[in-house]
């Protein structure tokens, strides 16, 4: 028996958030003169009250949201430049407005330059929302993969053709790094994206037409990889069965001695009828793939549809189950954006393994779900501290007390947590 499936092929995958930070850092390393005036604009409304005073009525002449604030940016963090012109784009109105009503404010792009943050910030969303889709924690990410890296495929060969030289500038610097790391598409991945019933075995097939052509080499060696992996599983399923079974087999011959002749007989026959017409591991990827898709649009949680189909497809379900647990991202959104490190103080780098332990699994808790951060927060410092309260005698059986008397206390927590 084989040590790993597929001969150990599909265990090197790299952290595909990690991996569109590197491609887009690389292609907006020269910023565009158009965006340095959006993000003037910006730092030139927030440079003082009186500003954002005036910039607010132009809002109110154009009938703009004020809601959607203005954002700056931060140059080490691209989704950042992203949100930024995105939101300028919105008041992009409001902007010229000012430039009529205010004579110091020179930095207001011209429609041309608008037209090109546009592109900008077209092509940049492409990208932040693959980001966002593989660094969720809430549901699987492997199935998202072959969808998301080909349309940035496309994408990227859409904007090298670009009659726009800046845009067919970054976009060939993103093309080399792209084709760095995915110049060939991840087997796993691939293979992972025919377990989505919205899409199945036809959409690699039809983006490998859209990317090489008829009867691409690339769709038959994932075809392939598919159709073996699946017999692996069964043969691996075949052989489970055939252990427990030998391993039964004395039980059940006792059970037959003591049974008469007539039961023994009658178990016999029911025996052979387990066996009959019951090999159809062979065609459960075969029937599940001749089954029409559902809606591409419609929402699906795949754990659940796959649970639902253990008993039609055991195998298939198996191999389903596996690599759709599968992360395509080894980070969290907000450090795939970032490339800031982590950095260890004296306070951190001397906590005990417990409570580094304790301090990860509510921080996973807290930013996994969308939930009110405060509110949460609130209501796990009342438990933790709800028990030390009533051991030092403060604030009475209900644990009450202010909150002067409350931030002493957990200086004093902090304190035996860390230095004890």
């Amino acid at each position: 028996m084989k040590s790993l499936v597929y001969d150990g092929k599909l265990f090197h995958l790299r952290c595909c958030a990690h991996i569109l930070n590197l491609i887009v850092q690389d292609g907006l390393k020269q910023i565009d003169v158009a965006v340095e005036k959006v993000r003037e604009c910006v730092k030139y409304v927030k440079g003082s009250s009186a500003r954002k005073t005036r910039f607010s009525q132009c809002l109110s002449q154009n009938l703009l949201d004020s809601k959607k604030a203005l954002m700056q940016d931060v140059t080490t963090r691209w989704n950042s430049t992203y949100m930024m012109l995105s939101c300028a784009l919105y008041y992009r109105l409001a902007f010229s407005h000012l430039s009529l009503s205010d004579s110091n404010f020179q930095d207001c792009p011209s429609s041309n330059e608008w037209e090109r943050v546009e592109k900008i910030c077209s092509f940049m969303k492409v990208f932040y929302d693959a980001t966002l889709q593989f660094s969720g924690s809430l549901y699987p990410t492997s199935n998202l993969y072959f969808p998301q890296i080909f349309g940035i495929h496309l994408k990227l060969v859409e904007e090298k053709k670009s009659p726009d030289e800046y845009m067919t500038k970054i976009a060939t610097q993103m093309w080399n790094k792209f084709n760095k790391y995915w110049a060939d598409f991840n087997v796993l991945l691939a293979i992972v994206v025919v377990f989505d019933p919205r899409y199945k075995l036809s959409f690699i097939d039809f983006c490998y037409k859209k990317l090489y052509g008829e009867g691409s080499l690339q769709f038959k060696a994932i075809e392939s990889a598919l159709y073996e992996l699946y017999d692996e599983y069964v043969q691996a399923s075949k052989n489970a069965t055939t252990y427990d079974s030998t391993s039964h087999q004395g039980s059940n011959d006792n059970i037959r001695q003591s049974n008469v002749g007539g039961e023994s007989s009658q178990n016999k026959i029911l025996e052979e009828f387990d066996e009959y017409d019951n090999d159809d591991s062979g065609c459960q990827l075969h029937v599940y793939l001749l089954e029409p898709r559902a809606k591409r649009t419609s929402s699906i949680n795949m754990l659940e549809f796959w649970k639902a189909q253990q008993y039609r497809y055991p195998e298939l379900t198996k191999l389903a189950m596996d690599t759709l647990c599968v992360p395509v991202s080894t980070v969290a959104s907000k450090s795939a954006f970032s490339l800031g490190g982590r950095i260890l103080n004296e306070y951190r780098s001397s906590m005990k393994p417990d409570v580094v332990e304790a301090l990860v699994c509510s921080r996973d808790w807290l930013f996994g779900e969308k939930v009110d951060l405060n509110v949460a927060i609130d209501n796990l410092t009342q438990n933790v501290s709800f028990g030390y309260l009533e051991e030092v005698g403060v604030g009475g059986r209900n644990g009450n007390c202010s909150m002067n008397e409350l931030s002493h206390l957990f200086l004093d927590m902090f304190e035996q947590f860390h230095f004890s």
